[in-house]
């Protein structure tokens, strides 16, 4: 009879340990309270100097991705007929390779300022980069605001996976 009455304190105070956590914890289906500290509620911190007020991919994606001067070029991996390749962060070419220093949304697409290596040269760069459709306007605005239409690639096909065996 001792056991019982030191097993019935024991199971009542897990139980009430239990009921005490459970109102602080969230369930898994609810979402977390937010954190409400001066840290939290501080304002973003300012670009550094040099980098422009947009940074790359804070703005819609849609000149991301392969493009060509010619739709036949878009299967080609190498040599001077072949895609050139935009990301957020970078603009690769035939024989080029530029990071992309500042983006800027303007009233007919995005302005951007690049930094380029090309032959053992480097160079800085501005474009301009108008999407309609599956069209790309190019415009060099230091080169005399030269003109090139380019098409979207498709997305290169995945490999294969090889079944198990």
């Amino acid at each position: 009879m001792t056991g019982y009455r030191l097993a019935v304190p024991a199971v009542l105070a897990v139980l009430t340990l239990a009921a005490c956590g459970s109102s602080e914890t969230n369930s898994p289906t609810d979402p977390a309270a937010p954190i409400d500290t001066p840290e939290a509620d501080a304002p973003a911190p300012a670009p550094p100097p040099g980098v422009g007020s947009i940074m790359p991919g804070s703005g819609p994606q849609t000149f991301v991705g392969r493009w060509a001067a010619d739709a036949g070029w878009c299967a080609n991996l190498q040599g001077p007929e072949r895609p050139i390749e935009i990301t957020t962060t970078r603009f690769e070419g035939y024989e080029n390779s530029c990071g992309i220093l500042s983006i800027s949304q303007v009233s007919d697409g995005y302005e951007a300022a690049l930094a380029c290596a090309a032959e053992g040269q480097t160079s800085s760069e501005r474009i301009r980069m108008a999407v309609q459709g599956e069209g790309m306007r190019l415009t060099w605005l230091n080169r005399n605001d030269a003109v090139i239409s380019l098409a979207r690639c498709p997305a290169p096909a995945a490999a294969p996976v090889a079944a198990p065996g």
